[in-house]
């Protein structure tokens, strides 16, 4: 008996229908990456496992997908590794390689590679397929793409706010209204950890402040306590989960909590300068909101932290998200180029526009005109007036089989295709087609070398 087959959890198949809905988000950002000034690169698939490894955290290293080395790679393993049945010495055996957890960390080693090549400030956008071993539930998949601004090069807090106006312009271009753009600096989580004596626990608390709106305040400080941070510096850092108010509000009250803090207090002169630079320059439709639980997870931040929430009443993570990272290409050799970059989650943007019914009708519609198929003359002579429509923009197709009327129309029908040509025996003979509008049933005779207004409307 054969085997069903089947795919891997988190991984997806896409129909024609979906993946023209994909097709729509990605060439609208495309669209705002071009008006902003990036310029496109791709990397490889996977990269050498220690580019990746180190770079994401415990936790994200646990999320890698490592790809295991060709060929007997068992029998190059001594004993003594192989028989401690430990995976954190066993890997580095017989795994060299592993697929990109994001986009980020292989941009930075293609800048460092590429150094001599490129022009900084360097702007970069990327749009491929990422893969992480995670859990898959609703908005997170194991294999999904990942759609990536950076800009590297340049000190300048302008290009912060520069990209806060480029989230405002893609989800705005989308329809998607109501996005709230959450804002934080790492060099304030820096300060708190200092304030409250936890410096050298910094990754730990701010791993488990992240996770603030997923498992709540309470979750939180079980966490810390579990990491280790003391209980005296989780009350100390109590008014975080209390703050409330305008940015300014907040920010004043982060000054008085961070007044002993040297990085603390850049941290937030820097958020009061592209806070102040947005409102400068307004946003369409989006809104800036300062959250000083924001932490995003992953370790090479260093600056500026951004996330991306849909509008009010929509049940959905993060749809976008990133940051300033001031080391990351120093880990690979070269220092002092400084970065700050964006990330938009396409599969969740997706279930958001499908949730709020914002696709737009015309998406679905792959075909313009289908020619119906009456015999091999009609059928060339159906070709050759496709061919001319195909010239002139418009998409259109012959149905393959001179076969039943009613199923070629019904085939139409399934197709969501608005007109259908007729172009029989007696059309030919004539030089005529008929075109028939399938929503309303009217029908129309033109001549053959004419193309029909309907099609430009």
């Amino acid at each position: 008996m054969a085997q069903k087959p089947s795919i891997p959890k988190g991984t997806r198949d896409f129909s024609p229908a979906v993946l023209a809905k994909r097709n729509y988000i990605f060439d609208t950002i495309k669209k705002q990456f071009g008006l902003f000034g990036f310029q496109p690169i791709e990397t490889p698939s996977f990269e050498n496992a220690e580019t990746l490894l180190g770079k994401y955290g415990d936790e994200g290293d646990r999320l890698i997908f490592k790809i295991l080395n060709s060929g007997d790679f068992i029998s190059k393993v001594d004993d003594v590794t192989y028989s401690s049945k430990n995976s954190t010495s066993l890997a580095p055996k017989i795994s060299e390689k592993a697929l990109r957890y994001d986009l980020t960390v292989p941009f930075a080693r293609y800048v460092v590679m590429h150094q001599n090549e490129l022009d900084f400030p360097f702007k970069r956008y990327q749009i491929q397929p990422v893969w992480r071993a995670d859990r898959p539930q609703k908005g997170r998949f194991r294999e999904f793409y990942q759609c990536d601004a950076d800009i590297v090069g340049a000190n300048s807090l302008l290009q912060e706010a520069e990209l806060v106006q480029l989230y405002d312009a893609v989800f705005t271009d989308l329809g998607l209204t109501g996005t709230t753009i959450k804002v934080n600096n790492r060099k304030i989580l820096s300060g708190i950890a200092e304030v409250i004596g936890a410096k050298r626990l910094l990754v730990d608390f701010t791993v488990a402040l992240d996770k603030l709106d997923k498992i709540g305040e309470a979750k939180v400080k079980e966490e810390m306590l579990l990491k280790g941070i003391p209980e005296r510096a989780i009350a100390k850092a109590s008014p975080l989960f209390e703050m409330s108010g305008t940015a300014e509000a907040q920010l004043l009250q982060l000054k008085t909590l961070l007044g002993e803090s040297e990085v603390g207090l850049q941290g937030i002169a820097e958020l009061q300068e592209i806070i102040s630079t947005v409102h400068e320059l307004g946003l369409k439709s989006a809104k800036l909101e300062l959250d000083v639980t924001l932490a995003r997870g992953l370790n090479y931040y260093t600056g500026a932290i951004f996330e991306v929430t849909a509008p009010k009443g929509v049940n959905m993570g993060s749809i976008g998200g990133g940051g300033r990272y001031d080391d990351l290409t120093g880990i690979f050799g070269l220092k002092d180029i400084s970065g700050v970059g964006i990330s938009f989650g396409l599969d969740r943007i997706y279930l958001v526009l499908e949730e709020l019914d914002l696709f737009p009708e015309s998406i679905a519609q792959s075909l313009q005109v289908l020619c119906l198929n009456f015999g091999e003359k009609e059928g060339l002579a159906a070709l050759k007036l496709i061919s001319r429509l195909r010239v002139k923009g418009i998409k259109a197709d012959l149905y393959p089989s001179a076969t039943k009327v009613q199923k070629q129309f019904k085939y139409a029908d399934k197709r969501n295709v608005p007109y259908v040509i007729l172009l029989g025996a007696k059309e030919l003979e004539n030089e005529t087609f008929i075109l028939k509008d399938m929503t309303s049933g009217e029908q129309t005779v033109h001549k053959l070398e004419e193309t029909p207004k309907v099609f430009f409307k």
